[in-house]
């Protein structure tokens, strides 16, 4: 039997894809939307969101594009899929971001239709800007000069453009290539993992979405899965679609301690955390 029949789910509430219908508006995120949109709306050209695997950058660039009203900006989102980007293909593609025709194929003729085109995304009151996720995939200083160039072009106002870099810790180096790009860092949040009320509040928020009017985890159960996952999103999602999935198949209504501990195991979470406190044992011993 399939764990939404046997728990009465109208979809599965745990899944790691994307859905805008599944956002949980913590503090964190609500506030790193609030910086980044007055970086955006007061045009100050760069703002950065930065955390560690599974924080939720990629659901909140998603959450921030969507709450950017056409009718007051021109946005996009731009995600970085490998390593091998060069500073042309990317100049080209934020071109095709903000609808530039027939991007030309010189970096000269491709600078100044983008410049163009932001002044008339300028001039006919709508505030731009460019949602880049994954940005430590850019392993290039002649990128990061590039992004330099581009926000360059401005108005006594402000800014004609705003970048919105969303990626891993690692990209704070990468910025650091151009310190005069680092300076221009307007915003910059970090996403860190949940606390354990967080944890729980966020797994009950996405059980009601998902159709469940009762609690389907026991207060222990709540608990060991914060201790394994580590507050992470990412891991809260896998370690409560597995349970789900165990605990259907015992045939358990609710999801206790013991489901949560097996499936730590199955995962191989159990061992990476035992492991990593005989590390911080060690360390406090002076060994």
């Amino acid at each position: 039997m399939d764990y939404l029949e046997f728990y009465k789910l109208q979809e599965y509430p745990f899944s790691n894809a994307v859905d805008s219908r599944f956002y949980f508006n913590s503090e964190q995120h609500s506030e790193a939307i609030i910086r980044v949109k007055y970086a955006i709306d007061t045009r100050k050209g760069l703002a950065v969101v930065v955390g560690d695997i599974g924080t939720g950058k990629t659901t909140l660039a998603r959450r921030l594009l969507d709450e950017l009203d056409e009718e007051k900006y021109e946005a996009a989102l731009l995600v970085v899929l490998h390593s091998s980007v060069t500073s042309d293909w990317l100049m080209k593609k934020i071109a095709v971001q903000i609808d530039v025709e027939n991007p030309g194929d010189s970096k000269i003729e491709l600078l100044g239709q983008i410049y163009e085109r932001l002044l008339d995304i300028h001039e006919s009151g709508l505030k731009t800007a460019v949602l880049i996720d994954e940005v430590q995939m850019l392993q290039s200083r002649e990128i990061m000069e590039e992004f330099r160039g581009i926000l360059n072009m401005e108005t006594d106002g402000g800014k004609l453009i705003t970048f919105v870099f969303f990626g891993l810790p690692e990209m704070e180096s990468l910025i650091a290539l151009d310190a005069p790009l680092k300076q221009r860092v307007a915003v910059m949040c970090r996403m860190t993992a949940f606390e354990e009320q967080v944890t729980d509040e966020y797994i009950r928020h996405r059980l009601k979405i998902a159709g469940c009017d009762k609690d389907l985890f026991t207060p222990d159960a709540i608990k060991d899965i914060h201790f394994y996952s580590k507050g992470i999103p990412r891991l809260i999602n896998t370690i409560c679609d597995n349970s789900l999935l165990e605990g259907s198949l015992v045939k358990k209504q609710e999801i206790d301690k013991d489901i949560i501990e097996s499936i730590a195991v199955t995962l191989g979470l159990k061992e990476v955390k035992e492991a990593d406190e005989k590390k911080a044992a060690k360390r406090r011993s002076g060994m």
